[in-house]
């Protein structure tokens, strides 16, 4: 069968309009994380993967260490590896590596992608206890902040998840990889902190059998200040000399050493040392 001349024109216009809304419909389920690129912050704090919550003590959660943080002019910090011994070390190991800006600006681009700046629900995987991952992304413009509940504890199967849940949250865990990547740099070098912050808490005896030799108290006034509604949990920082007795200090100490002030008092103490973005106990809330 022909189609009539003066017909042509007007199914060629039907044709052409059915495409453009097809486009237009598939234009509006594109995700805006898929479709752009933004630019990171010209400096401070530009990527940031750390955990929240979990079943651990309140001076833990707050004394804990991000997974991996990036800055705008290349550093990477993260913890690198820690002896297994008991009582572990006082210091965590903080380590630096140094990446240029257009891997950084990739790391931003990935993470929008990843949906860090998307607000759509991730689920809640049926595990107890389990620690959030919370990743944040600073552009030129904006701080995004997105977490996600077990994100490396969900079960294989994304027990109790949608399959959209399951793609989203698949997305952040590559990303989570990525950046977990980016600080295993052969280059990486100990990571020399302009202050530290020492959590304290009453002594206790941990009944295990070791003798821990009391150590005199060498920075600010302990106990510090209450760490916001945490029983018992007090924090103070140091920077300058003080910082650097700290840091001498608590190299030979143990997670278990009696730090004794000068009226006696014996305090548990963790120390934190305080990353490029942070300065102050009220940084390490959670």
């Amino acid at each position: 069968m022909t189609i009539p001349g003066l017909l042509r024109p007007a199914l060629a216009v039907a044709v052409l309009f059915g495409l453009a809304a097809c486009g237009e419909r598939g234009a509006a389920t594109t995700s805006p994380s898929t479709a752009r690129s933004v630019p990171a912050a010209a400096d401070g704090l530009v990527l940031r993967a750390e955990y929240t919550g979990g079943f651990v003590s309140p001076s833990a959660t707050t004394g804990r260490l991000p997974l991996v943080s990036v800055y705008a002019d290349g550093r990477v910090l993260s913890e690198g590896p820690v002896a297994a011994i008991y009582p572990g070390p006082a210091l965590p190991n903080v380590q630096v590596t140094k990446i240029d800006r257009r891997r950084v600006q990739g790391l931003v681009d990935q993470a929008m992608a990843a949906g860090v700046d998307d607000t759509s629900d991730l689920g809640m995987p049926p595990l107890a206890d389990a620690p959030s991952t919370r990743f944040t992304v600073v552009t030129a413009a904006h701080t995004y902040v997105r977490e996600a509940y077990a994100l490396s504890e969900t079960p294989a199967k994304g027990a109790g998840l949608t399959e959209e849940q399951q793609a989203a949250r698949s997305k952040l865990s590559d990303l989570l990889t990525a950046l977990t990547d980016t600080s295993a740099g052969q280059d990486s070098a100990p990571y020399a902190p302009a202050g530290i912050a020492a959590l304290a808490t009453p002594w206790l005896d941990r009944q295990d059998g070791l003798t821990q030799p009391d150590v005199p108290w060498p920075g600010p006034a302990l106990p510090g200040e209450p760490m916001g509604g945490l029983p018992g949990l007090h924090c103070v920082t140091a920077t300058g000399d003080q910082a650097q007795a700290l840091l001498t200090a608590a190299g030979s100490a143990t997670a278990a050493t009696p730090w004794v002030t000068p009226d006696g008092s014996r305090w548990t103490v963790t120390f934190r040392p305080l990353l490029p973005d942070e300065s102050s106990c009220a940084d390490l809330a959670d």
